[in-house]
């Protein structure tokens, strides 16, 4: 049994009364599921459709749109609902569609610029949902390879990139976390992230129906989750119990504020197995946190150009710190530079880039190493490496990650670019509650100077200032996911970092 597909048929076959998906208030068993999507994949020929859009909150006819459209050979474009009108007008003029599925009628309506619109005669199959059909434009832009899904970037500016992939590598993928992960019939995953996320697609939709468990795929709103970043984890947490959650993914921002909130007491009636965070690198003190109440976190790695996860701790072979080993369908290996390269699922191109051969290992631009064991550990990515004026390569997120790592240290922005020392621009880890008192500049210092005594001389912090503010994706100083915005936080303290080379004149590192 390969993909989904197969496997959806195979458990309509042998178990077709068993749960598949729920939203919360409507339950489809395997049987019913299966025939839903054949329904809805028959219309979607029926009426034409060749490149469909997806935007639309998370939920069942998210899901039944992602099946149907695969089995009916219609490139899927999922489109997330934080992206700005601006970058949906990209979006679907650069894919080509030729019909965009939406329970946003009125916003898609507004967009400027876009084709004339014409709604599709409605389908029970999909009550909440209307088919938008688009008036081409001219000769579709042709797909590379076999594509039949582009995933877009989420950046928050600046135009989207189409990653264009095939159901193969998806597949390969899912049947990996699937052996990864334990997944197994008595599952119960549940959809914290947006669907139209790489990451959750696969997890959330694809690996539950091969394990022949059950998909929850409630709105956003009922997982707490608005916008791209704006988690209320009172309802979050309210979500796991309610659907009875074995397993998760997240970033490590949602996770961060997880740890917060949780006793161990709570994690136990939670009832969950696996929590998978990804997309970011997670603090040393998060993980510690998590695992000292319980909460069985998973670090993991990948990237959309090789079909999402590429590496991932397992529940029985768990290395804090790593990202775990490489999945069963993956290659990984090193450059000589240090730059990780991945072969195993890679994607098919990018949509309208130049049409040049894919590459066999993808250049992730991420910088790591394998350990003694062959778990794979992140020190950076290749674009952030700055040179000392002494011609030192530094990767800051090596040294960000390390400050981190204590205890009284958030968050850390490492700068030296030209520079004879390294400066860091510091987010203390604030106590919290009543009894909370203002960080202490002294323990931030002993914390700084810990670390330097692990670092070699030309990475060590000879001088640091600490944050007016925490770096969120609400300040635009941190991605969704919760990478740094290095620009953006040398610009907002650039004046402060200068003034620290200025006071102090040495030039000996």
């Amino acid at each position: 049994m390969t993909g989904v597909l197969s496997a959806l048929d195979h458990f309509a076959w042998a178990s077709g009364g068993d749960p598949a998906m729920t939203d919360g208030e409507t339950e489809l068993c395997y049987a019913e599921l299966r025939d839903r999507v054949a329904r809805l994949a028959h219309w979607l020929s029926e009426i034409g459709c060749r490149r469909l859009g997806l935007l639309l909150d998370n939920g069942l006819d998210w899901a039944l749109l992602d099946l149907a459209a695969r089995r009916a050979d219609v490139a899927l474009v999922p489109v997330p609902l934080f992206f700005s009108d601006e970058q949906t007008t990209h979006v679907v003029r650069q894919a080509s569609l030729t019909h965009l599925a939406t329970d946003q009628l009125s916003r898609v309506a507004s967009f400027a610029r876009l084709p004339a619109l014409n709604v599709v005669a409605d389908t029970l199959v999909l009550p909440s949902t209307r088919i938008v059909a688009l008036e081409s434009l001219g000769a579709p832009a042709a797909l590379p390879g076999r594509t039949g899904k582009i995933t877009f970037t989420s950046g928050t500016t600046g135009a989207p990139k189409g990653i264009c992939l095939s159901h193969a590598a998806i597949d390969k993928v899912s049947q990996s976390l699937l052996e990864a992960s334990g997944g197994n019939r008595g599952d119960r995953h549940l959809c914290t992230l947006p669907l139209a996320t790489l990451l959750e697609n696969i997890s959330g939709i694809n690996v539950p129906l091969m394990a022949g468990a059950v998909a929850c795929v409630p709105s956003l709103r009922e997982v707490g989750l608005s916008g791209s970043s704006q988690i209320d984890i009172g309802v979050a947490l309210g979500a796991i119990l309610r659907f009875g959650a074995t397993t998760i993914v997240t970033v490590p921002q949602i996770l961060a504020a997880m740890v917060t909130m949780l006793s161990a007491d709570a994690v136990r009636r939670t009832g969950l197995r696996l929590v998978a965070v990804g997309g970011a690198p997670v603090a040393a003190g998060i993980l510690r946190k998590a695992h000292g109440i319980g909460l069985p976190v998973l670090e993991g790695y990948g990237l959309s150009e090789c079909a999402s996860v590429v590496c991932l701790n397992r529940p029985d072979a768990n290395r804090p710190g790593s990202v775990g080993r490489p999945l069963p369908h993956a290659r990984v290996e090193i450059a000589p530079d240090g730059e990780i390269l991945v072969g195993g699922a890679v994607c098919e191109g990018v949509l309208g880039g130049m049409p040049a051969p894919v590459p066999v290992l993808w250049p992730t631009g991420d910088l790591g190493h394998f350990d003694g064991d062959g778990y794979l550990h992140l020190t950076g990515r290749k674009k952030n490496m700055f040179i000392t004026s002494f011609g030192r390569n530094v990767s800051p997120d090596w040294i960000e990650c390390e400050l981190a790592a204590e205890p009284g240290i958030a968050q850390a922005a490492v700068f030296g670019e030209g520079r004879p020392w390294n400066a860091a621009v510091i987010v203390p880890a604030l106590e919290r509650g009543p009894s909370a008192r203002p960080f202490d500049p002294v323990l931030i210092a002993l914390a700084v100077q810990r670390v330097n005594e692990r670092l070699p001389d030309y990475a060590r912090i000879r001088r640091w200032l600490i944050a007016d503010t925490a770096f969120t994706p609400a300040n635009a100083l941190a991605t969704p996911n919760g990478r740094l915005r290095r620009d953006r936080i040398f610009a907002l303290y650039a004046a402060r970092i200068e003034h620290l080379y200025d006071s102090e004149v040495s030039l000996v590192s």
